[in-house]
């Protein structure tokens, strides 16, 4: 029997027999292995780490901070679009769903990376 030993986060060790498919598995459930998504800006190659630098980004490529909807929400629109950047306030909750609907709305701007 071969495979690969894989230590899961509640201390429980179990023999994986096909890792390549394993790891596949645990991209589509939430990627168990400790690796996580990051939103890259492109021209500078920075990881966007913090909602200053992506208002910074977002500001210079056309969008504005909307104040009207939610408080719970920090959003951006571009002020001739119908377009509409919806974040969780609390920047420890940005996750890759949010990360890809920026890169959706921004082409060629920004890109998803896991690290």
């Amino acid at each position: 029997m071969s495979g690969v030993w894989v230590f899961e986060n509640n201390g429980v060790i179990r023999l994986v027999e096909n890792p390549s498919a394993a790891q596949q598995q645990e991209g589509r459930q939430g990627n168990s292995c400790g690796r996580r998504a990051a939103l890259v800006y492109l021209a500078s190659g920075q990881v966007v780490s913090s909602y200053t630098s992506l208002e910074r980004i977002l500001t210079s490529l056309g969008w504005e901070r909307y104040y009207g909807g939610n408080p719970d929400l920090f959003q951006f629109h571009k002020q001739y679009g119908n377009d509409l950047i919806s974040l969780p306030r609390d920047f420890s909750r940005f996750s890759s769903v949010h990360m890809y609907d920026i890169v959706t709305k921004n082409p060629n701007v920004f890109h998803v990376r896991e690290i």
